[in-house]
């Protein structure tokens, strides 16, 4: 039998965690990352890791540090800096605290009871009653700011800072006081999603009993029992997504010292950007540009001609597809399949599939749904945001409780000045 040479030879995950001198979870993040390769051993669950990739890995990390405190490529898009015990991505998508955020979904739990397991470890039995009665700023003062064809997302973005500077114990980063606050602030965040267009929703919206009602009747003014129901899913498998670049951008606001309100607000500027949150608009803007599903595959031949990224397709986490969006494509097709958009989703999906592009993403899901729901345009991102507070504050109370400061070398690079 021919000898297999190093660069074939396969560890076991034991055995692949000692030769990079990480944890196992760290190997398995490097794994959903496709910085190393994994084999099924035998008909078991069991993996095997390529030596050659573990070596290329090794070698990298050690050319980094031999740059010294500048540390080339270590916050390029896919390499661990930190350590968190929060969220897990594996193939079947995140993992919070060990639980699947697909298997939550799908069995009813609330998004309340899941923002608790996120910032606790442990999943209540019964759904957490959250407290906000108020919006904590006149609302009417943030309305003149806005037109009523604002997106959603701009009423967070006024909300946020404001209750923080009326709030004199900001400043107390105590687990137990910072999670007081937190639990307003995000019931605040789903009635705020009525100001653009619908301010008198927003008293009802505070007395719904919950988030995913409160953003029921902020976004579409209905507690219809499907509504709330879907918009809890797609809460729950938003939660949160391991050092996405909102969650990062919170944690090294945290590090700093900086109050929840204005972690928060760090993190909701990072998700408004077009590469991250701003992905869910980009198809939203693409659903418009093919208008029916007959020029499905008109547009995905065009962009492939042309060279140019479908949004909403393609996560690089996920090679095999995004587990979080199966769900939400159930449920649009469940709620509404004959709706005219949702066609149009549903026939650029099995169009990109024809042509062999990338599978869908959460961004598309989340259209799909909210289409299907009936909710304003914007409404996608504006229920990210919603969904993903949640993950903000556990990583802002983890970041606190680590006490460093996030501070990144660069490395000088010399060059003539430009004008």
């Amino acid at each position: 039998m021919k000898k297999r040479s190093p660069d074939e030879e396969m560890l076991d995950a034991a055995g692949a965690a000692r030769f990079l001198g990480v944890k196992p979870a760290t190997l398995y993040a490097y794994v959903s990352r496709g910085l190393v390769r994994s084999r099924a051993r035998g008909e078991g669950r069991e993996r095997q890791y390529l030596r050659a990739d573990l070596a290329r890995l090794k070698a990298g990390r050690r050319r980094r540090a031999a740059d010294g405190p500048g540390l080339s490529g270590a916050l390029h898009w896919g390499e661990p800096v930190l350590e968190s015990a929060i969220t897990r991505i594996t193939p079947e998508g995140p993992a919070y605290r060990g639980r699947l955020a697909t298997d939550l979904a799908r069995s009813g739990a609330s998004f309340e009871a899941v923002a608790e397991l996120l910032w606790s470890g442990s999943l209540p039995d019964e759904p957490p009653v959250w407290s906000g009665d108020d919006l904590g700023v006149e609302p009417a003062a943030l309305s003149r700011l806005l037109e009523a064809a604002s997106p959603p997302l701009v009423s967070l973005s006024l909300l946020l800072p404001a209750p923080g500077a009326r709030d004199p114990a900001r400043c107390d980063v105590e687990p137990a006081a910072v999670l007081r606050r937190a639990r307003t602030t995000i019931r605040r965040m789903a009635a705020a999603l009525a100001i653009p267009a619908a301010p008198r929703r927003i008293a009802a919206a505070l007395d719904a009993g919950g988030v995913a009602r409160g953003v029921a009747i902020a976004a579409h003014g209905s507690r219809d029992r499907d509504l709330v129901r879907a918009i809890e899913q797609a809460l729950v498998l938003l939660a949160d997504h391991e050092l996405n670049v909102s969650a990062f951008a919170a944690r090294v606001a945290a590090s700093a010292g900086a109050d929840l309100y204005g972690c928060l607000t760090a993190a909701l500027a990072a998700l408004s950007g077009p590469k991250h949150g701003g992905h869910v608009e980009r198809v939203e803007a693409l659903i418009g540009e093919i208008g029916t599903p007959d020029r499905a595959r008109t547009i995905v031949h065009e962009r492939a001609r042309r060279g140019e990224h479908v949004p909403g397709f393609g996560h690089p986490l996920y090679p095999g597809g995004d587990p979080r969006a199966e769900p939400l494509f159930a449920s649009a097709k469940a709620l509404a399949p004959r709706h005219p958009r949702v066609r149009t989703i549903f026939a650029l999906v099995e169009a990109m599939r024809e042509a062999g592009r990338p599978p869908p993403t959460i961004d598309a899901g989340l259209v799909a749904i909210t289409t299907a729901l009936g909710l304003p345009h914007g409404s996608g991102v504006a229920l990210f945001a919603v969904g993903r507070s949640a993950g903000w504050v556990a990583h802002v109370l983890e970041q606190y409780d680590a006490g460093f400061l996030i501070r990144p070398r660069a490395i000088h690079r010399d060059g003539e000045a430009r004008t």
